[in-house]
């Protein structure tokens, strides 16, 4: 591998935090669980040193920034630090909202009776949140009446114009015009 010409090392293939006796470059600069930097003058020692102080108070010495020079390391404690970055993880996982496209598929020639219940289901997909898909597909000789497949997709997002806005405008993808709604 060619050397990087900003200077720094290349990021780890598997993203592991190196620990303790896994840091192997002859000096580290030293911070404390706080954020201040430890050291009586100099910051920078020997990752031998650093780790004594770290055993010395019960610690783990753990490197949370490889790429720096020379390269940072905290004193902490790593199972207690792996934890909360889990908890993290799980907290934001639990806040994010999966927003869902629920596909609708409509004919150049459906009727009103259809197109009524196809349109309360469309209201029901947007109401919990998700966006709609609306498909217009055409069969055989139908596709040479792209119009009529613009018109339905007029008529779909004027018929839910109280509760969703067009979030992609009418287009034909193939044999079929599509269209996307979101909720206001």
């Amino acid at each position: 591998m060619p050397p990087n010409p900003m200077g720094a090392r290349p990021q780890r293939a598997n993203d592991e935090i190196r620990t303790n006796r896994r840091i192997r470059v002859p000096e580290v600069r030293i911070t404390s669980i706080e954020g201040e930097e430890l050291g009586s003058i100099n910051p920078v020692m020997s990752t031998f040193d650093a780790l004594r102080m770290a055993e010395a108070r019960g610690l783990d010495l753990v490197e949370v920034s490889p790429t720096a020079r020379p390269p940072v390391c905290k004193i902490m404690d790593y199972g207690k630090y792996k934890y909360q970055q889990g908890k993290k993880i799980a907290e934001a996982k639990k806040k994010q909202v999966q927003v869902l496209v629920k596909e609708v598929k409509f004919r150049p020639k459906t009727d009103i009776g259809d197109f009524n219940t196809k349109i309360n289901h469309l209201r029901k997909f947007l109401s919990e949140g998700n966006k709609g898909k609306i498909t217009v597909n055409f069969r055989g000789r139908e596709i040479v009446h792209v119009d009529l497949g613009f018109a339905m997709a007029a008529r779909v997002a004027e018929a839910v114009s109280d509760i969703a806005i067009v979030d992609m405008a009418p287009k034909r993808e193939g044999r079929a015009v599509s269209m996307i709604l979101r909720p206001k």
